[in-house]
C-alpha cells in the first residue's frame, strides 16, 4: 500500500476533475454496504456530501468523484470550507465567524470549544435526554465529522463482501489478498484517468471497477449484491422522478389560473394533461422506491410528504372533476414534491432500512399507509379552504354558486379522509397490541391522531346539524389542518418522544410555525372583513 499512496500523493497536484463517462458511470454503481443494506456508491457519495456541505455537488464536481477523492487524499481537503454548520447558536457557542455557514475541518478541530460541546452532548445521549437544537445542531456537525474520518480512513466504508458466512462487509482498509490487489488497481486507475484527464469510452477505470466486482463475485457468488436494485437506484439517483413530478403540478396550476382569466377550454384540457403527466412521474417514482427498498413506500418522514400528494391528486383526479380542484391537489403536489426537493437535510430521501417494530409488512401496509393516506383528502380540504376563503373576500354573493361547490367537496374530503384515519388509527391499536402488548396507551403520536380525528368528527356532527356552513366548513377546513400538521409532523419533529420515536427528525420547526401562523392571521382577516362587510 506504500507504493499506492506515494503514486497517489505524486498525483494530486494533476487532479484535472474529469473522468470518462464509462469511468464514472462504472464506479457510480460500485456496491457499498452502509446503513444496514447494501447501496451503489453513487448514494452513499451523495449522502456523504449532503451531510458535510448540505448540497450534492461541490464546487461543481459530482459526489462520486469527491469520495474518492477524499479517500486518496484527505489532507488537501482539510482546509476546503466544507463543513455546514446552520445553526446560529452554535456558531456563537465556538465563537466562529457568524457571518460565514462553511468552515474547514482544521478550523473545527483547532477549536477547543467543539471537544467541550460533544463531551455535553455524550451525557445527555448517555442519560437519554431530549435534545434541544443547539445539541442537535452539536450531533450533527459531530456526525459531519466523523463521516469524513470514516471516508478518509477507509476503516468504515465497507465495500466487499465476507469471505464465509455473516452480514457485515469489509472495509477498505481491512481488504487483503486478491480484493486488496483488485481495489488498489481501481485506485490507481483512477488517480491515473485524473491526472490524464478522460481518453475514449473504454477507459482502464471502468475495467478496473469491473475486475474488481468479478473478483467479489468470485468470493460470495450471486449473494454479492442486489445489481438490478442498485442499477434501479442510480436511476432514480439520476432521473429524479419526483423533480419532474413537481414541475407538472405546477404548470398544471399556472394553466388553471390562466384558464380562469381567459376562460379558455383548452387551456383546461392542458392543465388535465400536465397533471397526468405530473401523476405518472409521480407514481414512477414511488414505485422506483418501492423496487428499490423491497416495501411499503411509507416508512420515514420523505416518504409520507411524497405520499400524501399522490392520494390528494387521486381523489381530485377520480371523484371530483372540478378545475378549482385540480388546482388544488396540484398545489398539494407541488408544495409537497418542492419541499422534498429543496430540503434534503431535513427530509432524509435515504432507502434506510425499516425499524424492528415496522417490519411486519402487513401492519404497515394497513395501518400506516391507512393512516398517511387520510391525510391526503384533508390536505386538499385545507386548499381548497383557502381557495373558498379567498373568494368570500372577493365577494361572497358573487361567488355563491362556487364557494357553494368548493364546501360540499370539502365535506366529502373530510368524510373519507375521517373515515380512513379512523380505520387506521384502530388498525394502529391492533398492530400496538401485537408490537407492544397494549391496545393504547396514549403515546403522543397515538393522541394526536386521536385529537386530529375528534376535530374533524366534531367538524362533520356540526355541519349535520347546521351549526357550520359553508365559512364556518372552509374556516374548519384550515383549522384542523393544524391539527394533522401536529399529528403528521409535530409529535416527530417537535415532541420527538414516545414509542413512535423511530420517525423523529429534527428542523424546519420555523417554517412549519410560520406556514401555520401565516394562516392563522388569514383566517382572522378574513372573518373581520365578512363581519365588517355585514355590519355595512
Amino acid at each position: 500500500m506504500k507504493s499506492l499512496l506515494i503514486l497517489i500523493l505524486s498525483l494530486v497536484p494533476c487532479f484535472s476533475w474529469s473522468l470518462s463517462s464509462s469511468g464514472y458511470e462504472a464506479l457510480r454503481l460500485l456496491p457499498v454496504q452502509d446503513g444496514g443494506r447494501i447501496k451503489p456508491l453513487d448514494t452513499y457519495a451523495t449522502e456523504s456530501l449532503l451531510l458535510i456541505f448540505g448540497k450534492s455537488t461541490y464546487e461543481n464536481k459530482n459526489p462520486v468523484e469527491i469520495f474518492m477523492t477524499w479517500v486518496l487524499a484527505p489532507e488537501e481537503w482539510k482546509e476546503k470550507k466544507m463543513f455546514l454548520v446552520r445553526h446560529n447558536g452554535l456558531r456563537e457557542g465556538l465563537r466562529l465567524e457568524n457571518q460565514r455557514l462553511f468552515f474547514s475541518l482544521n478550523e473545527l478541530l483547532n477549536n477547543d470549544r467543539l471537544g467541550l460541546a460533544i463531551n455535553s452532548l455524550r451525557g445527555k445521549l448517555s442519560k437519554e435526554e431530549k435534545l434541544d437544537s443547539y445539541f442537535q445542531a452539536v450531533q450533527k456537525l459531530a456526525n459531519q465529522i466523523q463521516r469524513f474520518h470514516t471516508i478518509a480512513n477507509g476503516a468504515d466504508v465497507r465495500v466487499a463482501p465476507p469471505k464465509s458466512g455473516g452480514n457485515q462487509w469489509v472495509a477498505i482498509k481491512g481488504l487483503d489478498g486478491e480484493l486488496l490487489e483488485k481495489f488498489t488497481g481501481l485506485v490507481s486507475a483512477f488517480a491515473s484517468e485524473l491526472k490524464l484527464g478522460p481518453k475514449d469510452s473504454s477507459s482502464e477505470l471502468s475495467s478496473a471497477v469491473a475486475t474488481y466486482i468479478n473478483t467479489a463475485k468470485a468470493i460470495r457468488g450471486s449473494d454479492y449484491a442486489p445489481f438490478s436494485r442498485l442499477k434501479a437506484e442510480l436511476h432514480y439517483n439520476k432521473f429524479k422522478p419526483f423533480k419532474w413530478s413537481w414541475i407538472f403540478y405546477l404548470l398544471a396550476v399556472f394553466l388553471v389560473l390562466l384558464s380562469m382569466a381567459f376562460s379558455a377550454k383548452a387551456l383546461v384540457y392542458l392543465s388535465w394533461l400536465s397533471v397526468a403527466l405530473g401523476f405518472v412521474f409521480h407514481t414512477y417514482g414511488i414505485g422506483l422506491r418501492v423496487f428499490i427498498s423491497n416495501r411499503p413506500p411509507v416508512s420515514n418522514m420523505f416518504e409520507t410528504v411524497v405520499w400524501v400528494p399522490w392520494i390528494a391528486i387521486l381523489c381530485a383526479a377520480v371523484a371530483y372533476r372540478n378545475k378549482l380542484v385540480l388546482m388544488g391537489a396540484s398545489v398539494v403536489g407541488a408544495l409537497c414534491l418542492i419541499l422534498c426537493h429543496l430540503a434534503p437535510t431535513i427530509l432524509d430521501a435515504s432507502f434506510s432500512p425499516l425499524e424492528p417494530v415496522l417490519k411486519d409488512n402487513f401492519w404497515l401496509l394497513t395501518h400506516v399507509i391507512i393512516i398517511v393516506s387520510s391525510y391526503g383528502p384533508y390536505f386538499l380540504a385545507f386548499l381548497l379552504g383557502d381557495v373558498a376563503l379567498v373568494y368570500f373576500l372577493l365577494g361572497e354573493k358573487k361567488h355563491k354558486a362556487k364557494i357553494k361547490d368548493l364546501t360540499t367537496i370539502m365535506y366529502r374530503c373530510i368524510q373519507v379522509g375521517s373515515v380512513l384515519l379512523l380505520a387506521g388509527t384502530i388498525l394502529g391499536g391492533v398492530w400496538a397490541d401485537y408490537s407492544w402488548g397494549r391496545f393504547w396507551g396514549w403515546d403522543p403520536k397515538e393522541t394526536w391522531a386521536f385529537i386530529a380525528f375528534m376535530g374533524y368528527a366534531a367538524v362533520l356532527h356540526a355541519r349535520l346539524v347546521g351549526w357550520v356552513r359553508d365559512f364556518g366548513m372552509a374556516m374548519s377546513s384550515v383549522v384542523c389542518f393544524i391539527l394533522v400538521i401536529m399529528a403528521w409532523y409535530g409529535v416527530n419533529f417537535v415532541l420527538g418522544q414516545g414509542l413512535h420515536s423511530y420517525g423523529n427528525g429534527s428542523g424546519g420547526l420555523n417554517y412549519v410555525a410560520t406556514f401555520c401562523g401565516i394562516h392563522v392571521l388569514f383566517l382572522l382577516y378574513v372573518a373581520l372583513m365578512r363581519a365588517l362587510g355585514k355590519q355595512k
